[in-house]
């Protein structure tokens, strides 16, 4: 994932909320993958409830990353990511960011919570970790 002119703030490093825009799009992006389905017509929304980011390092235009995720818990009707931001830089991996990201699962028209669509849950089991 590339980060972006526009990532940078007054001070010249990313600014602290694209961490959360990467985690998100690493996120949405690997679901879609993972399932083969455009995950935006399902009739089961996730939608961000929690999001936790720890910084490590600051990174800057035009750093190279990339966002390791795996789950950490598997809910009913939710599912929490831990994921980890690398810089890549020759080929070497340097961590920068740690943080979490909850999605909690509701129906498309009435936004009431519902269990986890069986096609995310299946891909979601196999990111699993103790």
């Amino acid at each position: 994932m590339p980060t972006r002119w526009a990532d940078n703030d007054h001070y010249g490093h990313v600014n602290n909320v694209m961490y959360y825009s990467y985690f998100d799009t690493a996120v949405n992006a690997w679901l879609m993958d993972a399932t083969g389905i455009d995950i935006r017509t399902l009739p089961a929304l996730g939608v961000v409830a929690q999001t936790a980011c720890q910084y490590l390092d600051s990174i800057s235009f035009p750093d190279q990353l990339q966002v390791g995720l795996s789950v950490a818990r598997l809910g009913r009707s939710s599912i929490t990511y831990d994921m980890a931001i690398f810089r890549v830089d020759d080929d070497a991996l340097e961590m920068v960011a740690t943080g979490t990201f909850v999605h909690v699962y509701v129906d498309a028209e009435s936004r009431k919570p519902v269990e986890i669509p069986s096609v995310i849950r299946t891909a979601a089991e196999a990111l699993v970790t103790d």
